[in-house]
This record gives C-alpha cells, structure tokens and sequence, in this order.
C-alpha cells in the first residue's frame, strides 16, 4: 500500500519545523515522549504514535490556533494531511508560504 501524499504540500517542512510541530503534538496531548524522539515518518493514527481520533481533533485545533490554518473535519485529505509528523509538518509549510 503506497503512502498517502498531498497534492498542495509543495513546500517541505524544514527540520525546525518538525521539531516545533512535534513539540506541540507533545504538549498538547501531555504524551510521554520526548518531542526529539517523535519519528517524522511513522503514522501518528494507530500503529507508530498510537493516537486516537480524538487525539487528531486535538492537534488540529491546537494546529488551527498556532498557525492560523484552516482545518475541517470534512477535508478529503485529512487523512494524508494527519499520516504523520512530516506530512502535517509539510501542509502547516505549504499553508505558510500561500
């Protein structure tokens, strides 16, 4: 099974911002994980990080707020834009430069 990719992420996320959307993801969900050992590429939804659906409406809002982006639950991409820390780092970067 291929990895989901988003259209509109052209621009990548630098390695600072992967650190400062994993910082974020560990404070707002109080995880106990250090945010420098969050993988960019493993999935944040089950398997990887292990969060839930409610852990997601939970970074999408804290996400929303910080960047100022516009995140619904009925986008059709969601599901690629939350498969892990770089393609949410990569949407928040593509999001910033529009």
């Amino acid at each position: 099974m291929s990895e989901p990719t988003l259209q509109t992420s052209s621009t990548p996320a630098d390695a600072a911002l992967l650190l400062e959307v994993a910082e974020l993801v560990v404070s707002a969900l109080n995880l106990e994980v250090a945010a420098a050992d969050v993988q960019a590429d493993e999935p944040l939804y089950g398997d990887g990080l292990g969060l839930d659906s409610i852990d997601i409406l939970e970074i999408a809002l804290v996400v929303s707020k910080r960047y100022g982006l516009q995140l619904r639950a009925d986008q059709e991409d969601n599901h690629a834009i939350f498969h892990s820390l770089r393609s949410l780092s990569d949407h928040i970067a593509a999001q910033r430069t529009q």
